[in-house]
């Protein structure tokens, strides 16, 4: 109990101290390239991620970070739990932002974050969003930007990975970025397994060997999204039998 207590009081205590940050880099902006000041709003998210992931007492092992490429990625991420973007964000150096859900735009002072972090806002009960939201983010991925995305659409909550959903392909199609895949496991132990009362787990994110658009490219679309599960199942059952 103590630790759910610790940790939401520190996501959204945090979120007046990340608004004044935030004006005072939007101050800077005009001054700095568009590196440079995905470089600076990445350090607030990256803070508010690790104090929440230090309050659930969780220990978090990062490999393959040696592989992380220049430039602007796709990464494709298994989804375990709400945990997931805390992890990611506090562990991977490099700036990204994610597709979410539009209800998020309902919470204070994140969405506004989360704008400047070319984070890209769906619809899932609209197709016609959904078709925008693959062009927005292509597009962001075209202007420089990383960008995450979890493309079973929903959390397994430990019950094993869902199949991937199309979307991710077409869009780093149409960017012509790397994919980066990314191996989450243990997450869902921090809360959904547990009634959504807040644990301590042992959790793993490997990042894995980046697909470039000449390998992908020259694949039909269903067989090139079977491979990057496929290499996300295999990294993830790799974890499984340590």
């Amino acid at each position: 109990m103590f630790s759910s207590i610790r940790t939401f009081s520190f996501l959204f205590g945090y979120l007046p101290v990340a608004a004044v940050k935030l004006k005072g880099f939007q101050k800077k902006k005009p001054h700095l390239s568009r590196d440079e000041y995905d470089r600076l709003v990445h350090t607030e998210p990256l803070k508010w991620a690790a104090g929440i992931m230090k309050r659930t007492k969780s220990e978090v092992s990062v490999t393959g970070l040696e592989r992380l490429p220049e430039g602007p990625v796709l990464f494709v991420s298994n989804h375990e739990g709400n945990f997931d973007i805390p992890v990611i964000l506090s562990s991977i150096p490099k700036p990204f932002g994610f597709i979410s859900k539009k209800e998020v735009k309902k919470l204070p002072i994140i969405p506004v974050y989360m704008e400047d972090m070319n984070c890209v806002f769906i619809d899932r009960t609209d197709r016609r969003s959904a078709l925008k939201s693959i062009s927005d983010t292509a597009e962001k991925l075209k202007e420089g930007h990383s960008i995450l995305i979890f493309p079973e659409g929903t959390r397994s909550k430990g019950a094993g990975i869902s199949e991937f959903k199309a979307g991710f392909m077409r869009i780093a199609s149409d960017a012509g970025v790397p994919i980066v895949p990314l191996a989450i496991k243990g997450t869902a132990d921090i809360m959904e397994k547990n009634n959504n009362k807040i644990r301590p787990a042992n959790v793993t994110l490997e990042v894995l060997e980046p697909i470039g658009p000449e390998i992908y490219k020259g694949m039909p679309s269903k067989e090139a999204v079977r491979f990057v599960q496929d290499t996300v199942e295999q990294a993830l059952d790799m974890h499984s039998d340590k």
